[in-house]
């Protein structure tokens, strides 16, 4: 960690990221109107969704990762899917948990068995099951063969969460079929805002996981 922020410019990108992040919850807090029938709940949104956003742009670049891993067999390919999947699982436990929270006392419970819920847990598990690959998988070249083709797969998952309130009926959603287009421009900015705050951030995460991996490798050849 010494020699990561020991670099100026990685201090100053992480500095940036804190006051960004400093601010998002201020303005989330004190600038963005009260939903009838929602009041504070519904503020959890300009969190639930970015951070959703931030897990599927991380599972998108293990697909990527993946892809250019099989066909070249570089390393920093497997490495940057690793990253990628250990940022994109954080996320995601956000998103299961900020979810409840705002669901509670909108629906009245903390989870129900709808399809948008359901298929992010599945997410969720398919991404235990990679690091169980990674840390059980035997030789390192072979699990980081299998785990790329898993990172692959996994992210078919990802549409049919996006899409999961047109696949399924209606009465059988508990999502509501919003589009932020149609939005007050009042919700729309700071959701804006929200969403490019957490995307910087997923690049300062990802530029220092990459770096302790850096290290890790050369550790272990040394």
């Amino acid at each position: 960690m010494k020699s990561f922020f020991s670099n100026s410019i990685n201090l100053l990108f992480a500095s940036i990221v804190i006051i960004l992040m400093i601010f998002n919850i201020y303005n989330i807090i004190n600038n963005t109107p009260m939903v009838p029938d929602q009041f504070w709940a519904q503020k959890i949104f300009y969190l639930h969704v970015p951070i959703a956003w931030t897990g599927f742009l991380s599972y998108f670049i293990v697909m990527i990762a993946g892809i250019f891993y099989l066909t070249t067999r570089r390393k920093v390919w497997d490495d940057i899917g690793f990253a990628a999947a250990e940022i994109g699982t954080l996320f995601i436990v956000l998103v299961l948990i900020t979810g409840p929270i705002w669901a509670k006392p909108i629906w009245g419970t903390w989870w129900t068995w709808e399809p948008r819920l359901t298929t992010t847990l599945i997410l969720f598990l398919v991404y235990v099951g990679y690091f169980m690959l990674r840390e059980f998988g035997g030789h390192p070249e072979r699990t980081s063969r299998y785990a790329a083709v898993l990172g692959i797969v996994a992210f078919v998952d990802v549409p049919i969460i996006f899409y999961s309130v047109r696949f399924w009926e209606e009465k059988y959603q508990s999502h509501p079929q919003v589009k932020i287009a149609q939005q007050n421009p009042d919700i729309i900015v700071p959701f804006l805002i929200s969403l490019a705050i957490f995307t910087i951030l997923f690049l300062f995460m990802i530029k220092y996981r990459l770096h302790v991996l850096k290290v890790k490798h050369s550790r272990v050849s040394s």
